[in-house]
């Protein structure tokens, strides 16, 4: 499965930014999509997941009620909508994928960036 992600840039405290994720390669309902984030200097974290048929979605503390994610299998594409951005959202963020009976994300895209200044 490769995964590609765009949408990032460089925002102001309380703007928004949809990041997404295009997967190709695999059925993409068979995999679970997780969005993590790495800031400077700090390590991976998890952000937001989707389960395979978008029934199921778990968040991060620090993005309840600000961020959403969904996924559309007939695109092959997940979505993370993310409102009232704040300037430690800042990070690198990641979208992965594994296959549903799994419990570790094996497959990583490059990252894209957000930066939200204050």
């Amino acid at each position: 499965v490769q995964l590609v992600e765009s949408g990032g840039g460089l925002v102001q405290a309380g703007d928004f930014l949809r990041l997404s994720c295009a997967a190709s390669g695999g059925t993409f309902s068979n995999y679970v999509i997780g969005w993590f984030r790495q800031a400077p200097g700090k390590e991976r974290e998890f952000v937001a997941s989707i389960s395979g048929s978008g029934g199921s979605r778990d968040y991060a503390d620090s993005v309840k009620g600000r961020f959403t994610i969904s996924r559309d299998n007939a695109k092959s594409t997940v979505l993370l909508q993310m409102n009232s951005l704040k300037p430690e959202d800042t990070a690198v963020y990641y979208c992965a994928a594994r296959p549903t009976w799994r419990k570790a994300y094996n497959y990583w895209g490059q990252g894209t960036e957000v930066t939200v200044s204050s």
